[in-house]
């Protein structure tokens, strides 16, 4: 009946070891101190973003590539459910604003040994839990509100996904720079 509810064993150790060097990045980064993010907010300090940035970027390559390789089948893309995206969008941010951390970084803050992410982590589960009960109301209510359905920008545009991604890399590197050059000017004053 659970058959495919539990993972194998290989599959659990490559979560643990992907989830272990996720937050060893997110440490080294220095997004998992409270100030770091705050002042993301702030727009005093731009690491989180940094950082960010060039996750996606890697990360698009890093799956595209992986899918032209064959080292996996597909893409399971969800459907863009824009009103539902929305509002997650916004509890999420509102709770990033007054927790200081996201979902991973809280629990890689946990990690680091950052009592005061306790609270906020136990807040992260109980509030999944209690979406997982209003799931069928959201789903019934929320979600068919302009939904478009499992549309990617690959399929909205027909353009090659290899397109998208040196543009998303070219905007990445003039973004980071433009942000170094700000910053350097603003430490200068």
């Amino acid at each position: 009946m659970f058959e495919p509810f539990f993972a194998t064993p290989g599959q659990l150790l490559a979560g643990a070891i992907t989830g272990f060097l996720f937050g060893f990045l997110l440490q080294k980064g220095g997004v998992t101190r409270f100030e770091v993010i705050v002042n993301q907010f702030l727009l005093k300090d731009f690491t989180v973003l940094k950082v960010m940035g060039t996750a996606i970027v890697v990360g698009a390559v890093g799956i595209y590539g992986m899918l032209q390789l064959g080292l996996i089948e597909g893409l399971h893309v969800k459907s863009a459910h824009l009103l539902g995206n929305v509002l997650g969008g916004v509890i999420f941010g509102v709770g990033m604003a007054i927790l200081g951390y996201c979902p991973g970084t809280g629990v890689a803050a946990l990690g680091d040994g950052s009592r005061h992410a306790i609270p906020g982590v136990l807040g992260m589960l109980f509030g999944a839990a209690l979406y997982a009960e209003a799931d069928p109301w959201v789903s019934r209510y929320i979600l068919d509100i302009a939904s478009l359905g499992e549309e990617t920008l690959v399929t909205a545009t027909g353009l090659s996904p290899w397109w998208l991604i040196a543009a998303l890399a070219v905007i990445a590197v003039l973004g980071l720079w433009s942000l170094e050059q700000w910053e350097r000017r603003r430490a200068a004053v």
